[in-house]
């Protein structure tokens, strides 16, 4: 056996991270529980992606969807269909209860990982996001490769994560989990934030080129989110096939 096929058939995925979410799945779309940071967030992440791929008619893939906050508001943002994937089966039974309950029919879900729908209907998407799950899984490479398989060659793909610097360790470790309680503790693992720079060549080298990039600024006195130009904590980034 080579060393890629056993690469290969090892799952990308952390089972703490999985039960993590699956303990909580339940208050997926309570704006007041642990998720309410990404009920903040989901209207600004919505317009950046809308605001560059143009949403209406498309075809879309939202990879480690959760409960389908964003999964949900791309559907209703006029797309054609929205497929929903993640590997947490709990989070995805409240996504598919929350868009029967809501009348939402153009948003699919399946407890599918991103690598193995890579090699099922390689280019089948428009638009391709995966919003704030790439700091949760042990290869994130492997992720930005699989999304890059999966987007047409005229289509764009979008990323967000956390940079990993002493900044975000203050403001997205000891401010949001143990000041201003925003997540639980344990939320997330410093270690596995992401540089722009790091995440940049993970898409070079997936044959992605880089044409936006975005932060995404908490004012605490405020309790408002925005974005900004400043990526040295929570940022997105949209990028084409070359």
């Amino acid at each position: 056996m080579s060393e890629q096929q056993n690469v290969d058939q090892q799952p990308n995925v952390d089972a703490a991270e999985i039960d993590k979410f699956s303990q909580l799945a339940h208050k997926w779309w309570d704006e007041t529980s642990e998720f309410k940071p990404l009920h903040d967030i989901n209207p600004l992440r919505l317009g950046y992606i809308d605001g560059l791929a143009k949403l209406a008619g498309k075809a879309i893939l939202d990879v480690g969807c959760g409960g389908g906050i964003l999964t949900e508001s791309m559907a209703k943002s006029g797309a054609q269909a929205v497929t929903g994937i993640d590997l947490a089966p709990k989070s995805l039974k409240i996504a598919k209860l929350h868009a029967l309950e809501q009348g939402v029919e153009n948003v699919q879900y399946r407890c599918v990982s991103v690598e193995d729908l890579a090699g099922e209907i390689p280019q089948a998407f428009d638009v391709v996001t995966c919003m704030e799950m790439m700091e949760h899984v042990p290869d994130p490479a492997s992720i930005v490769r699989a999304c890059a398989k999966l987007v047409k060659p005229d289509g764009m793909v979008f990323f967000s994560t956390i940079n990993r610097n002493p900044k975000s360790y203050v403001h997205a470790i000891i401010g949001a989990e143990y000041v201003l309680g925003l997540v639980p503790r344990g939320t997330h693992d410093w270690q596995k934030f992401i540089r722009p720079a790091e995440l940049a060549r993970m898409c070079r080298e997936a044959g992605l080129d880089i044409v936006s990039t975005k932060g995404l600024e908490y004012n605490p006195l405020t309790k408002i989110y925005r974005l900004s130009d400043k990526t040295d904590v929570n940022y997105m980034i949209a990028c084409k096939p070359k």
